[in-house]
């Protein structure tokens, strides 16, 4: 059984996606953090950084096990599991590659461009169009490797592309048009029809 710690963001989705992909027996604890409960010391101790998503694995083979941080999360549950990330060594530093484009890429710049747009306590015309203007450069570098790739590393669907779909779903929040990427809109209709896509956003 595999505890998850989670809210309703696109990093949270990430894991409750791939455990419904892997088909893994899960159990959910939210965390609200719109009332700072990412801050309560009970997790603290399994996510120290005061972010969900956090996993407790109890069926580790050396023991309980807590993993945080959305991209290890998904590293950990696809070699647990032996699904969703290559097993050939060039397929699988095209996944790590694009799953690390994610995570240090497209997720930070996107989460400014929400903040900006949507959150901030005034309007920053500076910082709107920084953000904005840079997850538009991701947006076109992601369109064209999806003009070559019908996934992100390869022919096949893999944990990359379950951490970057839930960050395209909230395009709208970063002022971007699938219309404008046809290849990003190909990809995302095909991810968006999976049962356990479907599922795993209704998490918590």
């Amino acid at each position: 059984m595999i505890d998850l710690y989670t809210w309703g963001t696109p990093n949270g989705r990430k894991v409750s996606v791939a455990l419904e992909e892997m088909e893994l027996k899960y159990q959910v604890f939210p965390i609200n953090i719109t009332k700072n409960e990412q801050f309560a010391q009970d997790f603290l101790r399994i996510s120290p950084n005061n972010k969900i998503p956090a996993i407790v694995d109890h069926d580790a083979p050396w023991g309980k096990h807590a993993v945080f941080e959305s991209g290890a999360i998904l590293i950990y549950l696809a070699e647990k599991t032996g699904r969703f990330i290559p097993t050939d060594p060039k397929g699988r530093y095209d996944c790590l590659q694009w799953l690390m484009w994610q995570m240090g890429g497209l997720g930070p710049m996107a989460g400014q461009a929400h903040h900006f747009r949507r959150f901030a306590p005034e309007q920053i015309p500076y910082a709107v169009k920084r953000y904005t203007d840079e997850t538009q450069r991701l947006y076109g570098v992601l369109d064209r490797r999806l003009a070559e790739s019908a996934y992100m590393a390869g022919p096949d669907y893999t944990i990359a592309d379950m951490a970057s779909y839930p960050w395209i779903a909230r395009h709208e929040w970063q002022g971007q048009r699938l219309e404008d990427y046809p290849n990003i809109k190909r990809w995302y209709d095909a991810i968006a029809a999976r049962p356990a896509v479907i599922k795993g956003f209704q998490v918590p």
